[in-house]
């Protein structure tokens, strides 16, 4: 691996300022592991945006010319998907350690073509964020490896969003360069329930649909995914913004259906009222991009998230008992009834910053990585594989699958 000369904070340069390039730059302006000083965009009002907030700050419209900068010692990678290959091959050429967005690419040729570069340059690289960086789901597999519930028997991941009906750009909207839920929503729930159950699927079997012709891409899927010890987890998405799992999830923490009755299918009736893709499109970089309401500093308004929405409901049975997460921590219920166990400081706090936590922590102090390529193509597998058992209607089998590195969870994250 690439030599470190400094325990200081990570010098970071954000490749795209869309919506987790913009999310991640508000997390890192005040994250003490890194100091963003770069970023670049082929938009040129994000960034006149990045540059009112970050004055010294370089700034560049090609992305070759950030990697190059000698002033960087990561890229965090944040373009579309279908760029995620090119420009973290390059990153790795230029000596960067590199984090890149989930989906890691769009075929295991391209996960395969960036694990050998990180490699090949002795660079660090991390995928994510996914679900399973949250620290609630680390705090689930701690409790399920030190076996107080005995062994894991199943996952339940239940999510209900209006993801499909938020502005889009075209190739959002095209599933064979990145689009719909197979490559946006699905990684985090397959993400997180491997992470749970130790990595090793066996196989997958599933169901996918299209269901509207003006949104002409997956945006709902059931999958069973078989581990290797047994084990299974079932999982549901669905971003057709009929239910919200809002409801159920806030009906049941706080008494009360957490939306307003007229909430329910807005997104998809505004989305309807957009006359042309380039309306839609300019929407979404005025929504979404870094410097809008949304792209940066804006909340959700319904004050803060036990769960993903990306996960929604997530509930985990071991043999002694079951697990769900809550506002502060996790819910255990066993024999002995129920209690709340709380996150330990080591698993820290929730939000986007636990990708640049653990970057720094692999970087700095030689931790291994959780979430790193080879995990992200066998995430990936598991996510291309659903395609093809919905296309094909049968089981399909796996082989690219490493299990959990829980030595990633040791005292070196206190």
């Amino acid at each position: 691996m690439k030599e470190n000369h400094s325990d200081g904070p990570i010098n970071l340069g954000i490749v795209g300022l869309g919506m987790a390039g913009s999310g991640t730059v508000r997390l890192a302006k005040s994250h003490p592991l890194v100091n963003l000083v770069a970023a670049a965009d082929p938009k040129n009002e994000l960034l006149q945006n990045f540059r009112q907030d970050f004055e010294e700050a370089e700034t560049y419209v090609d992305v070759e010319d950030l990697c190059k900068s000698p002033t960087i010692d990561a890229v965090y990678i944040a373009t579309p998907h279908q760029f995620h290959m090119k420009h973290a091959v390059m990153a790795a050429d230029h000596g960067k350690h590199i984090i890149v967005e989930k989906p890691m690419a769009l075929t295991l040729a391209e996960c395969d073509a960036i694990i050998e570069a990180a490699a090949r340059n002795g660079v660090s690289l991390i995928v994510g964020r996914t679900a399973s960086f949250s620290p609630s789901m680390l705090l689930m597999r701690d409790i399920i490896t030190g076996g107080q519930l005995g062994r894991l028997g199943m996952i339940q991941m239940m999510a209900y969003t209006n993801f499909l009906y938020r502005p889009r750009r075209p190739e959002e909207l095209d599933t064979s360069k990145g689009g719909g839920i197979i490559f946006n929503q699905v990684p985090h729930q397959i993400d997180a329930a491997r992470f749970l159950g130790g990595g090793m699927v066996r196989s997958v079997r599933a169901g996918a649909g299209i269901w509207d012709k003006r949104r002409p891409t997956e945006g709902a899927y059931q999958a069973f995914l078989d581990f290797e010890d047994g084990a299974t987890a079932s999982l549901t998405y669905s971003g057709y913004d009929y239910f919200s799992t809002d409801e159920l999830f806030f009906g049941l923490a706080q008494g009360n259906e957490g939306r307003a009755p007229e909430d329910f299918g807005s997104s998809r009736r505004s989305i309807n009222k957009i006359a042309s893709q380039d309306e839609e499109t300019a929407l979404r970089v005025s929504a979404y991009g870094y410097g809008s309401a949304t792209g940066i500093g804006a909340g959700t308004g319904r004050g803060a998230r036990a769960y993903f929405d990306e996960t929604g409901v997530t509930i985990v049975s071991c043999e002694g008992g079951d697990i769900r997460a809550s506002a502060d921590g996790v819910v255990i219920y066993d024999s002995s009834g129920k209690r709340e166990v709380p996150i330990p400081p080591k698993f820290g706090v929730p939000g986007r910053g636990d990708v640049l936590r653990e970057l720094y922590r692999v970087v700095r102090q030689g931790v291994p990585a959780i979430h790193d390529g080879t995990w992200a193509k066998a995430t990936m597998e598991v996510a291309l594989s659903v395609l093809e058992s919905a296309q094909m209607r049968r089981e399909v089998t796996l082989s690219h699958q490493v299990p959990t590195r829980d030595d990633g969870l040791d005292n070196k994250y206190e």
